[in-house]
């Protein structure tokens, strides 16, 4: 199970970080990864981490403002969001997959075993 927090109402430029708890055996196993849905678009990929290796992958749209990270001893992994814009609005969702770090693979949701409920996040201009 994955339960993500953080999400909010940000004006143009802050920022924010979102959290997501796993309650997983062995999360250092588990490549974890943070996805979004705007309204009325598509799920799409934002950032990736690997196991312990700490590789991370990035779309190119949050590059240099996003930045994935994780805490094996607390089971949970984190997006700290720089630099926020109004098309950052969107519902975001953190997942777990137990198939190996791959790119671009990993930015396919359909790699991902399991989702958390997702988290709000709204930037207003």
């Amino acid at each position: 199970q994955l339960q993500a927090c953080g999400g909010g109402l940000v004006q143009a430029g802050g920022s924010l970080r979102l959290s997501c708890a796993a309650s997983v055996r062995t999360f250092s196993i588990y490549v974890m990864g943070w996805f979004r849905r705007a309204p009325g678009k598509e799920r799409e990929f934002v950032a990736a981490i690997s196991g312990t290796d700490v590789m991370t992958d990035y779309a190119e749209s949050v590059k240099g403002r996003f930045t994935i990270s994780r805490d094996n001893a607390r089971n949970t992994v984190y997006l700290q969001m720089n630099s926020l814009k109004p098309e950052d609005t969107a519902v975001y969702y953190c997942a777990a997959s137990s198939l190996r770090w791959t790119v671009p693979l990993v930015e396919f949701d359909t790699r991902y075993n399991y989702w958390g409920q997702g988290t709000l996040v709204t930037v207003s201009s």
